[in-house]
């Protein structure tokens, strides 16, 4: 892989998948750029990396797009310039949508869909003016297809494949890639951290949560795959991957088999 000197922006890298990818490329020799709300966690996040002197923190909210010119010019300026962006900021939901107040319908769009195409079209012009970057999108395997709980969640990783596969054939001559990496299940606080009916924090770890990969795990599958810059990837267990092409070419089985799973 080929790393090395190359300046990488993340967003959500306080925990998580975000975190794994940070530490990740750090061990590749790159200058990483970590975004988030909780700038004390990110401080944490650059003591672990392997070369902490070439981690910057830019503390950011995804849901307030008023901020995203001013940060974008500060990464920028970090290590003159930015290689690639890593769209990885995200919220999860754990409700039935009949009992879902729309202001969290709301809410999980502006962070999932709305903060990151605008952060993207903030950044976009600087990689148009070199003719070169990357894209990265960490969706979901929720992209892909639906469950219960969680459909807001996956209307908006369904709009995210919407606009970057639009975008990537928009950029192809201006010769800047567009990935999207759908995970499974990955042993994060995303269940933890998700939205319920009324907007408050779920606090409950998923058991299939529990079980999936390691963010370390992850985050050296998902670099391999930015390293080729490959379309789209899907990063995941078995019965994961299974759906997603059950999804494709025999929606009826996954339709009855999700009405009998325990998704929580």
């Amino acid at each position: 892989m080929n790393f090395h000197n190359k300046t990488v922006w993340i967003t959500g890298a306080s925990s998580g998948i975000g975190k794994g990818l940070a530490l990740a490329f750090s061990k590749q020799g790159a200058n990483i750029i970590i975004s988030a709300r909780n700038e004390a966690k990110l401080k944490e996040v650059k003591l672990v990396c392997k070369n902490p002197d070439r981690v910057q923190i830019l503390p950011l909210d995804l849901a307030d797009f008023s901020t995203f010119q001013e940060k974008t010019k500060a990464a920028n300026n970090f290590f003159n310039g930015i290689d690639i962006l890593i769209n990885n900021g995200g919220i999860s939901q754990r409700s039935y949508a009949v009992d879902t107040e729309l202001k969290v319908d709301q809410q999980i769009f502006e962070v999932n869909y709305f903060g990151t195409i605008a952060l993207t079209k903030i950044v976009l012009p600087y990689f148009i003016s070199k003719k070169q970057g990357q894209i990265v999108v960490i969706s979901s395997i929720m992209g892909k297809l639906g469950t219960p709980l969680r459909s807001a969640y996956a209307a908006s990783k369904h709009a995210l494949h919407g606009f970057f596969d639009s975008l990537r054939a928009e950029l192809y001559h201006d010769h800047i890639a567009v990935t999207i990496i759908c995970p499974g299940y990955v042993n994060t606080n995303v269940s933890k951290n998700a939205l319920t009916a009324d907007g408050s924090k779920f606090n409950e770890m998923d058991e299939a949560t529990a079980k999936g990969l390691s963010p370390e795990e992850f985050a050296n599958k998902a670099l391999k795959v930015i390293d080729k810059q490959k379309k789209e990837v899907i990063i995941a267990g078995f019965r994961e991957k299974a759906a997603v092409y059950l999804k494709r070419f025999f929606p009826s089985v996954l339709a009855n088999a999700i009405k009998k799973v325990n998704v929580t």
